[in-house]
C-alpha cells in the first residue's frame, strides 16, 4: 500500500469513528416492562398508558418494551430479573415484597381499608410515600402505586357465605406470609402458586379456590372453573411499580425526569381505569353464568372479619403499629 494511500485510509477512519459514535449515542435506551397479567386488566392498560407516554415525552431517547401475562418472566422470576438488570421495570403485587421489607405487608392485612379511595389516602401521605423508598437498600426503588381492586373469594362448592364454608379447603395465594396465616386462620390450606398456574390449579382440583379481583378473575377465566364467587372485599391486589435502584440512578436526569412524569401520569390513567374495568369484568361474570356471585350480609361480612382478625396481631411488630394506624386514619375521608 502506498503512503498516499495509507494516509487516505487514515483520514477516512479519523472521519468515520466519530459518526458511528454518534450514530451509538443516539439509540434509544430500551426500558423492559415485564408483567404477569393480560392487558386487559387496570395493570396491563398502565403499562400500555406509561409506554405510550414515555416514547411521546422521550422521542428518539426511549423505547419501552411491555412483555404481558409473563410472556418474558413469571411472578416467580421477576424480581430475580429486575436485580439483574434483564428488564427495568416489573410492577409486582405488593405481597410479592415481604422477603425484602415486612413494612409492606400493611398492605395485606384483612379488612384493613374501607375502600379504593382510603387506599389511595393512605398512599399519597406521608406514611405511604415513604414505603416506595423502604428497599432501597436492597437495590428495589417504588416508583408508584397501581391499583387493581379489592379481593373476592372463590371455591368449586355450592356454599361460600360463612368462613365455616372454607373450612379444610385448598386455596391458592400469592408468596405471603400474611395471606398464608389469613386462611390458616379460617382453617384452609393455603398453597402457594405463580399466578401463570392458577387457571390449570383450580381446573384439575390441585387447588379448591382463590382469591382475587374481579378483572383478574375474569380476564384468566377463574370463574368457568368455580362454582361461587362471594363478595367479600376482604383484601387488595395492589401493585408497586419497581426499578432497579442503580439503574435508576444512573440514567441520565432528563431521561429520569421524563419516565418520572410518564409513570405519574400513567398512574393516573391506570389508577382511574380500575374502578371501571373490574366493574365491567364483575357484570361479564355475572353473564357468563358459569360461577355463582354470592352477595354477604352485614353478619356475614361480620363473621370474616372476626375469623381473620387474629392476623393483624401476628404481623404488628414487623409492619409497624404506627404504619397500621396511618392506614386507619385514611379510613377517615
Amino acid at each position: 500500500m502506498s503512503r498516499l494511500s495509507m494516509l487516505l485510509r487514515a483520514s477516512t477512519l479519523a472521519f468515520a469513528l466519530p459518526v458511528c459514535a454518534i450514530a451509538q449515542a443516539a439509540d434509544p435506551i430500551v426500558v423492559k416492562f415485564s408483567h404477569v397479567v393480560a392487558e386487559k386488566t387496570p395493570k396491563g392498560q398502565a403499562a400500555l398508558k406509561f409506554k405510550e407516554l414515555a416514547e411521546a415525552k422521550l422521542p428518539g431517547k426511549v423505547r419501552v418494551e411491555v412483555y404481558p401475562s409473563s410472556q418474558l418472566f413469571g411472578d416467580g422470576k421477576e424480581l430475580e430479573a429486575l436485580l439483574l438488570g434483564d428488564v427495568q421495570l416489573i410492577a409486582p403485587s405488593l405481597s410479592k415484597f415481604d422477603r425484602y421489607t415486612k413494612k409492606l405487608q400493611v398492605f395485606d392485612l384483612p379488612f384493613l381499608f374501607s375502600d379504593l379511595d382510603a387506599v389511595e389516602r393512605f398512599q399519597a401521605g406521608p406514611a405511604g410515600q415513604s414505603l416506595l423508598d423502604a428497599m432501597k437498600s436492597k437495590n428495589l426503588k417504588g416508583l408508584a402505586y397501581w391499583h387493581n381492586g379489592t379481593k373476592q373469594l372463590s371455591t368449586d362448592k355450592d356454599q361460600l357465605k360463612r368462613p365455616e364454608d372454607v373450612k379444610g379447603l385448598k386455596f391458592r395465594i400469592q408468596s405471603s406470609d400474611v395471606l398464608e396465616a389469613q386462611f390458616r386462620a379460617l382453617g384452609a390450606n393455603p398453597q402457594k402458586m405463580a399466578f401463570s398456574e392458577v387457571y390449570q390449579a383450580l381446573q384439575t382440583g390441585v387447588v379448591d379456590g382463590q382469591e382475587n379481583t374481579w378483572s383478574n378473575i375474569y380476564s384468566q377465566k377463574f370463574h368457568e372453573v368455580q362454582k361461587s364467587i362471594a363478595v367479600t372485599d376482604h383484601g387488595l391486589v395492589e401493585y408497586l411499580v419497581v426499578t432497579n435502584a442503580k439503574w435508576w440512578d444512573r440514567l441520565p436526569a432528563d431521561i429520569r425526569k421524563g419516565l418520572a412524569e410518564a409513570m405519574a401520569e400513567a398512574t393516573r390513567y391506570g389508577n382511574g381505569k380500575a374502578a371501571e374495568l373490574n366493574a365491567a369484568a364483575r357484570t361479564k361474570i355475572e353473564a357468563a353464568g358459569k360461577a355463582r356471585i354470592v352477595a354477604l350480609t352485614a353478619e356475614d361480612k361480620a363473621a370474616w372479619q372476626k375469623a381473620m382478625a387474629p392476623v393483624w396481631k401476628k404481623f404488628e411488630g414487623g409492619i409497624g403499629r404506627d404504619l397500621i394506624d396511618a392506614a386507619l386514619k385514611a379510613n377517615n375521608k
